[in-house]
């Protein structure tokens, strides 16, 4: 059976998700059935447990997003699309809730939470993987279509959460066709 520590992150990684970070601490002792004390013993409190649920999220995301566009093959125009076709799966998943970054982001109220640090730096990475992506295809602004490609992707989650019979993944899927250009890796448009 696991310790405490890995009880009370399974139960704040499933609680925080499905009822916010707002969730309280007596539902997540519960739910790991841990002591008040290992709470504070292995993260120093309910932030430090919040904290650490994010920063495992984040880089099993983080994750999921290289294995989505690894497996797409070599074209960094599909791999990038590749992103929206997996989205379009996630959020039919039926416990899928939104993004848990969004959600915490707008949850913590405290600005300098910890949490916060660890949302900007996965969103950074993410950022990145896209740029590299985008500057593999000689997108003329790889930065700036990278920013546009996490609009989109924040965009799917959030309209997902809310309105999945819309289809957000695939209407997003269509803008980032125009964003990143109908040219194959190693050709040039005129």
């Amino acid at each position: 059976m696991p310790g405490p520590r890995e009880r009370l992150l399974e139960a704040a990684k499933e609680l925080t998700y499905a009822q916010g970070v707002g969730v309280g601490v007596d539902a997540l002792l519960k739910s790991a059935n841990v002591a008040r004390r290992s709470l504070y013993e292995h993260f120093g409190g309910k932030d430090g447990l919040i904290t650490e649920v994010l920063r495992l999220t984040a880089a099993e995301d983080e994750a999921a997003y290289e294995q989505t566009m690894r497996a797409a093959g070599d074209d960094p125009r599909e791999r990038l699309l590749s992103v929206f076709d997996w989205l379009g799966e996630v959020i039919e998943a039926p416990d899928f809730r939104g993004c848990r970054y969004l959600g915490a982001e707008l949850a913590l109220a405290d600005r300098g939470h910890p949490g916060h640090d660890v949302i900007r730096r996965y969103r950074e990475r993410l950022h990145d993987l896209l740029e590299r992506e985008l500057r593999a295809l000689d997108h003329p602004r790889p930065a700036y279509a990278a920013d546009q490609l996490v609009l989109l992707i924040d965009g799917v989650l959030a309209v997902g959460a809310i309105r999945p019979e819309s289809h957000p993944a695939a209407a997003a899927r269509q803008l980032a066709e125009q964003l990143v250009g109908g040219q194959r890796s190693g050709t040039r448009g005129s």
